[in-house]
């Protein structure tokens, strides 16, 4: 008889601590937070911040005992003061990993240096089409075959970040920007916690554990 087994590390190292920012409802945000409540899930959603006091998504997050903070941008004087507290606020919560989920502040080369490599964000096009916005107007009008949506990494150009993974859905006779649109939020809402668990569960590696 050899003992009791070893029990497997990986359910032994504890979620990634996760923080979201959004603008606005957060759909994308709901997705992460439900994905995150499975059992052994890779990380954890420690907060959700919201650059404006009405964002609706703030009502979802403390539903769901997440700490909702707002840092409303209108109250400093500078992009960077601002992201000074947004990195003071994340850093007080323990966050490791940033998502952007419908996040409508283009972030200052500062703030993306300080979190590079943990800062990532989701896009309604097959990046690197239609950077930007009005993405499936765009599309459409291009006569795009398909559309869909990206997950990256963010740099210092705006949608310009290296490409963690996409899904695709065909553009169709009759389409307006309304109806692909939808399509294609229903696909970022299993891109991103799918994407956000691949890079989550390799910080929890042993490996990574260790450096």
């Amino acid at each position: 008889m050899t003992g009791s087994p070893t029990p497997r590390r990986s359910t032994l190292l504890a979620p990634v601590p996760v923080g979201i920012l959004i603008s606005g409802r957060g759909s994308n945000m709901e997705a992460l937070v439900r994905a995150a409540q499975a059992p052994n899930a890779s990380y954890k959603v420690v907060c959700v911040i919201a650059n404006r006091a009405d964002a609706k998504g703030l009502q979802f997050a403390a539903a769901h005992d997440i700490p909702a903070v707002v840092v409303n941008h209108k109250a400093f004087d500078s992009r960077e003061h601002f992201e000074a507290e947004l990195s003071q606020t994340l850093m007080a919560h323990g966050v490791r990993v940033v998502a952007l989920a419908g996040f409508m502040r283009v972030l200052t080369a500062g703030f993306v240096r300080q979190w590079q490599g943990r800062l990532v964000n989701i896009h309604p096009s097959l990046l690197p089409k239609f950077k930007g916005l009005h993405t499936h107007e765009r599309a459409l009008e291009a006569g795009e075959p398909e559309h869909g949506c990206t997950v990256h990494w963010v740099s210092e150009g705006v949608d310009e970040g290296e490409i963690i993974g996409q899904a695709r859905v065909p553009i169709k006779a009759g389409d307006t920007p309304e109806t692909l649109a939808a399509r294609v939020l229903a696909e970022e809402h299993t891109l991103y916690p799918a994407c956000l668990d691949k890079i989550c569960t390799a910080l929890r590696s042993p490996q990574t554990q260790s450096t």
